[in-house]
C-alpha cells in the first residue's frame, strides 16, 4: 500500500491536540481515566512517528520529505507547510519519546488532573509544529503556543516561587518571539517576491545590512531558548521551580528548539550573515561551558545545580555550529540529542528524590545510597553520561564537536587554541561539580534536617522503566553512534558546503581582513579563499 500520500505529519500534530480538547468531556473524577487516556495518545503518536519515518523516510536524501502544503489563510500568504530533513527528524522523535515519559512519569498529579494533561498534550503537539514547520508564520504560531502550557505547568504545579519563575520565563520567551515575527516579516517582504514559505527565503538574495541584523534578531530569539548568556537566567528559575515531568520537557525539548532554529535560520538561511557571527558563536560558546559550570558549583538546590549544567552543555552546540565543518555540526545535532535524554533522566531522578525527601537542596540530605541504592546507581549512570564519560552517548557528541573546531581551516590556529583549552577546561569542571553533587545527595551522615516519612521505598517498578526508556538509548548512542549519525549525515554535509559557500564572497567583500569590522582574532587560515569551497 502507498503511504507517501498519507498526511503524517498533520496526523502527528493533531492527534495530541484534538485529543487535548476531548479530555473535559471525558467521565473521570479521580483522574486514572485521564492518565491513561493521555498516556495512549503519546504513545499512538510516537508510534505513528516511527511507523511513518521507518516506512517513508530516505535517510539517504538530505532533501525535505513528507512534503504537505496547503493554503490556509491565502489573504496573509500562510500555508499549512510541513516538512522534515534530517536536522528536524531525530529532534521529532526526541520530542515523541520525552513528552511520552513525561506523560508516564506525571502519573500521580490530583491537583487539577484535566487541565494538566490537556496542556501536556497542547504542548506535545506545538513542539512537533516547531520542528516540522516550514510556513515562517506558521513556525511562529507553533513557538507560542507552546508557550502557554510551559507557562501554567510551571505556575500551577510548580514549587514555592513558581509564580515567579512562570512569570520570568514567559516574559523572556514572550519578548524574544517579537523578533522571530519580525525578522520573518523582513525576509518576507525584502525583494521582489512576497513568500514566508521557508524553503524560498532561504533562496532569496539579501543586502548584507539587513542579513545581519536578521541574523541579529534570530540570535536573540534563539539565545533565549537555548539559554545563551545572558539570555539564560530565567532557565534555573523555571527549573528549579517546575515540576519533574515540566523538567524533562524544559531540558530534553525545549532547549533543543533553540538550537535547531539556530541551525535552520541563521546559519542554513543567513549564510553570509553566519560568517561574520560564527566566532562570535564560538565564544558565547565557550562562555556558557565556562560560565554554565562555575555557577553550578554554587548551586545547593540539585534542580538549579542540574539547570547550570544544561546551560554549560548548549554551550558545545554553540561551538559545534561556528565550526564549518560537516563534523562539527553533525557534532551540535548529536549532542542535543544526546543531552535531552540525558537532561531528561537525571531531572527524573531529581523528582524521584524529591518524592522520597521532599526537598531539593543537597546539604540537607547525606546517606541516601543507602536507604535508596538503586536509585543512586541510575543517578550515577546518568550523571556518568552527563559528564562525558567514554561509552555515553555525551562523550560522542563532545568528541565531535572539539575535532569538527580543531580541523576547521577557518579559523587561525591561535583562535582555535583558545576555544578548544577554554572548553577542555569546561569539561573538567563538569566531573567535579556532578560528582560533588553525588556526593552530597547519596554520600556521608544523613542530615539531622532530613526527615523521612518512615520507611521508604526506592525505585519502582514504573520510574525503573521510565528511566531504563532514557538510559538505554545513551548507552546504545555511546557504543554505536552511527545508529543516530545516520539518521542526518547526508544533511549536515549539505549544510555545512552551502555556508561555506559564503566565505569566499564574504571574503571578497572584505579582502583585507574578514573579521575586520566585528571581531579580529580569527582570519582565514588559507589565503586562497576559493580553495575553501572545494
Amino acid at each position: 500500500m502507498n503511504t507517501l500520500n498519507f498526511p503524517w505529519l498533520s496526523a502527528m500534530i493533531a492527534l495530541p491536540a484534538i485529543a487535548a480538547m476531548a479530555i473535559p468531556f471525558l467521565p473521570d473524577k479521580e483522574g486514572k481515566t485521564l492518565r491513561w487516556y493521555t498516556l495512549g495518545v503519546a504513545i499512538a503518536d510516537f508510534a505513528l512517528m516511527i511507523a511513518a519515518f521507518w516506512h517513508n523516510y530516505d535517510f539517504q536524501s538530505a532533501d525535505f520529505q513528507l512534503v504537505e502544503k496547503y493554503a490556509w489563510i491565502p489573504q496573509l500568504g500562510m500555508n499549512w507547510s510541513l516538512a522534515v530533513d534530517g536536522i528536524s527528524m531525530p529532534l521529532v522523535l526526541l520530542t515523541g519519546l520525552i513528552n511520552t515519559l513525561a506523560v508516564f512519569a506525571a502519573w500521580k498529579v490530583t491537583n487539577k488532573p484535566r487541565l494538566f494533561y490537556a496542556m501536556m498534550l497542547l504542548m506535545y503537539s506545538a513542539q512537533i509544529g516547531v520542528f516540522t514547520a516550514q510556513d515562517m508564520l506558521l513556525f511562529f504560531l507553533m513557538w507560542e503556543v507552546e508557550l502557554v502550557p510551559v507557562y501554567l505547568l510551571i505556575s500551577i504545579w510548580g514549587g514555592a516561587k513558581r509564580r515567579y519563575a512562570a512569570t520570568k520565563f514567559i516574559i523572556y520567551t514572550a519578548a524574544a518571539s517579537i523578533f522571530i515575527l519580525v525578522c520573518g516579516l523582513a525576509m518576507a517582504f525584502s525583494g521582489d517576491t512576497f513568500t514566508f514559505d521557508m524553503v524560498q527565503l532561504g533562496l532569496k538574495e539579501y543586502p548584507l545590512a539587513l542579513e545581519l541584523a536578521v541574523y541579529t534578531g534570530f540570535l536573540i530569539a534563539y539565545g533565549v531558548k537555548l539559554s545563551i548568556f545572558p539570555f539564560h537566567t530565567w532557565l534555573p528559575d523555571a527549573h528549579g521551580e517546575a515540576p519533574a515531568p515540566g523538567s524533562m520537557i524544559l531540558a530534553g525539548v525545549l532547549l533543543k528548539m533553540g538550537g535547531y532554529a539556530l541551525i535552520r535560520f541563521n546559519m542554513e538561511m543567513l549564510p553570509n550573515a553566519h560568517v561574520y557571527f560564527a566566532p562570535i558563536l564560538a565564544v558565547l560558546g565557550v562562555v556558557n561551558i565556562i560560565y554554565g559550570a562555575c555557577c553550578a558549583f554554587a548551586q545547593t538546590n540539585l534542580k538549579r545545580r542540574l539547570a547550570y549544567s544544561s546551560i554549560a552543555h548548549m554551550g558545545f552546540v554553540l561551538i559545534g555550529i561556528a565550526s564549518y565543518t560537516e563534523l562539527g555540526i553533525s557534532g551540535a545535532v548529536l549532542q542535543m540529542v544526546s543531552h535531552g535524554l540525558i537532561a531528561a533522566a537525571l531531572f527524573f531522578l531529581s523528582g524521584v528524590t524529591y518524592e522520597r525527601t521532599h526537598t531539593l537542596m543537597m546539604d540537607k540530605m547525606g546517606g541516601m545510597a543507602k536507604v535508596m541504592p538503586r536509585t543512586f546507581a541510575l543517578f550515577t549512570v546518568g550523571s556518568m553520561a552527563s559528564l562525558a564519560l567514554p561509552g555515553m552517548s555525551g562523550f560522542v557528541g563532545e568528541l565531535m564537536i572539539f575535532l569538527g573546531i580543531t580541523t576547521s581551516d577557518v579559523y587561525s590556529s591561535s583562535f582555535k587554541i583558545v576555544v578548544v583549552f577554554l572548553s577542555a577546561v569546561g569539561v573538567i569542571l563538569t566531573p567535579i561539580y556532578l560528582l560533588s553533587m553525588l556526593r552530597e545527595v547519596f554520600y556521608g551522615k544523613q542530615s539531622e534536617e532530613l526527615h523521612l516519612d518512615g520507611f521508604v521505598q526506592d525505585i519502582k517498578p514504573r520510574e525503573l522503566f521510565i528511566t531504563a526508556c532514557l538510559l538505554i538509548p545513551i548507552i546504545g548512542i555511546g557504543l554505536y553512534p552511527k545508529v543516530i549519525t545516520q539518521l542526518y549525515d547526508v544533511k549536515t554535509v549539505q549544510i555545512a558546503e552551502h555556508a561555506r559557500e559564503a566565505l569566499p564572497v564574504v571574503a571578497g567583500q572584505q579582502p583585507a581582513s574578514l573579521y575586520s569590522q566585528i571581531f579580529t582574532a580569527p582570519t582565514l587560515a588559507d589565503a586562497n579563499v576559493a580553495e575553501l569551497v572545494k
